[in-house]
């Protein structure tokens, strides 16, 4: 039941059973919602959007679906896993399409790179750039796999808030070569520097720096390979909207338009949340999808932290911004016939780049850009005959560059429309119709992004597992933490895990009004 602000004060709380709340309807909320409402709780969901899934939403002009997050799908059993514990069927409730490919890498030099499902298809990729680094990039796909069970199916899927914890994996973390970057791990294993972007750029999806980020993640090779990379018909959003289906199913309610201002403690215990209009909402359990960062800062603004203070919060680093521009295009679903869903534009430096960007805090004059084309595989996403585009540029967050978007993002975008006109859409600028643009500064105020950061904390090694804000809270009992900034991290499959790890936190809801849980 999808309801709005002024009706959350007509909700009665049921006469037995265990309250929860959770604060945020991103995706790794509502997956939390649904777990928690397959544990006997009655849960309300609570956002300041108008619609659910967080980055996962979406906005439509002129006809034009604009998927404004995550494209891509790359482990459906997690989700497939999520619908089976509340006993739904998530391919009934979403039309999931693999892709194949999944993407293509133009490189500057004119050359480029295709990711396919094909083993076969692969190898030959890797043999026509340069067929020496056949042997290194098999090691490298061995690599992935190893990293994947260890770092995916064992860390990922389990709390890292005990410091025992960690020291247990410390020597499998040494072994492993986690102090190693992804990029370094990817030089090690094959010489072609078009090969090493296409097996190091993917910690970008979730706000890493390819030259920083733990090699633990070059596991995303292994899940493309084994899994493959899909899109959901709708967008990410009908996931989205298929999840608030299966927690009105369970009894639970998801408000819109309604913004929660503090978590309330009761001698250190989460015991409901006050409303930016005033309006107190008891619960027994309290899940906050907001970013760890405004959760810590500004939700509990009126509590002692003991670990996750402003001071602490502010020297952590914190994922690059992204500046994304969406368009649409009259009539062009025949034409540039061999630009596909997913296209990936690598702009002439690579390393400098990406230092500019994480390091320097400087908006380059040159980009690489992920362009998403939609309409190729899912024809609702724009009227007959037309299509409907993003093109996403990694840029400097707030709190580290000093741009003002105010009067940069215009330029920048025809900087970007260049580029896609000289090297993927020529033509463009005489299609468009209509258009919508995204800075750091967007997701500073649509999503309460701590300095506009496109995924929260960035997932270095020293901000990974037991490092990152934990899925149970320390600062109080009862508060529980899902999503980006949280363990296991950024990107559909991390949140989607982030709310499994919450439901083996969470006991059981008893039948009766109250919770009593021991202490975590």
């Amino acid at each position: 039941m999808l309801t709005h602000d002024d009706s959350l004060r007509s909700v009665s709380p049921p006469a037995t059973g265990a309250e929860a709340i959770v604060i945020g309807a991103g995706l790794g909320g509502l997956a939390a919602a649904m777990r928690l409402g397959a544990k006997g709780y009655r849960v309300t969901v609570i956002d300041r959007l108008d619609m659910p899934g967080g980055r996962g939403s979406s906005i439509t002009q002129g006809g034009h679906r604009f998927d404004l997050g995550p494209t891509i799908v790359t482990v459906p059993q997690g989700l497939r896993e999520l619908w089976a514990v509340c006993g739904r069927d998530f391919d009934h409730d979403v039309d999931l399409r693999a892709l194949d490919p999944f993407y293509e890498i133009r490189f500057q030099d004119g050359s480029t790179f295709t990711a396919r499902p094909s083993d076969d298809a692969m190898r030959a990729e890797v043999a026509r750039l340069s067929p020496g680094d056949l042997p290194g990039y098999d090691r490298f796909l061995a690599d992935s796999e190893r990293r994947y069970w260890f770092g995916f199916e064992d860390l990922g899927r389990r709390s890292m808030h005990r410091f025992a914890d960690l020291l247990k994996v410390l020597p499998t973390f040494a072994r492993l070569r986690a102090d190693r970057s992804v990029y370094a791990h990817a030089a090690s294993r094959v010489k072609d520097e078009r090969l090493r972007f296409a097996l190091s750029f993917h910690p970008l999806f979730i706000g890493g720096d390819p030259f920083h980020v733990t090699s633990m993640y070059i596991l995303v090779s292994h899940l493309e390979k084994a899994f493959g990379v899909h899109y959901a018909m709708g967008g990410v959003g009908a996931i989205a909207l298929a999840m608030a289906g299966v927690i009105a199913s369970q009894g639970g309610q998801l408000h819109l338009n309604a913004e929660v201002d503090e978590i309330l403690l009761e001698n250190g215990r989460a015991k409901g949340v006050r409303l930016i209009d005033g309006a107190v909402l008891p619960a027994d359990v309290v899940v906050s999808n907001a970013d760890a960062g405004h959760t810590y800062d500004r939700l509990l603004r009126n509590h002692p932290r003991k670990r996750w203070t402003p001071a602490k919060l502010a020297r952590k680093r914190w994922s690059m911004g992204l500046f994304v521009w969406y368009f649409g295009t009259k009539g062009t679903r025949l034409a540039w016939p061999g630009v596909g869903h997913h296209t990936i534009l690598v702009g002439p430096r690579y390393k400098e780049h990406i230092r500019d960007i994480f390091i320097r805090g400087r908006l380059a004059d040159d980009m690489s850009l992920y362009v998403h084309r939609p309409s190729v595989t899912d024809p609702s996403a724009a009227p007959p005959g037309d299509d409907t585009f993003y093109a996403l540029s990694p840029v400097p967050h707030l709190g580290i560059g000093t741009t003002d978007w105010a009067t940069e993002a215009e330029p920048y975008r025809q900087k970007m429309q260049k580029m896609l006109e000289d090297r993927l859409l020529p033509g463009l600028g005489a299609h468009l119709t209509e258009e919508l643009v995204f800075t750091p500064d967007s997701f500073e105020t649509r999503y309460l992004s701590p300095y506009g950061s496109g995924f929260s904390i960035e997932p270095r090694i020293l901000q990974s597992a037991w490092f990152r804000p934990h899925n149970v809270s320390e600062e109080a009992r009862g508060l529980y933490l899902v999503g980006a900034g949280t363990h296991p991290g950024a990107g559909l499959p991390g949140v989607i895990a982030s709310a499994e790890v919450l439901g083996k936190l969470v006991p059981d809801a008893p039948a009766r009004p109250a919770l009593r849980m021991a202490a975590e």
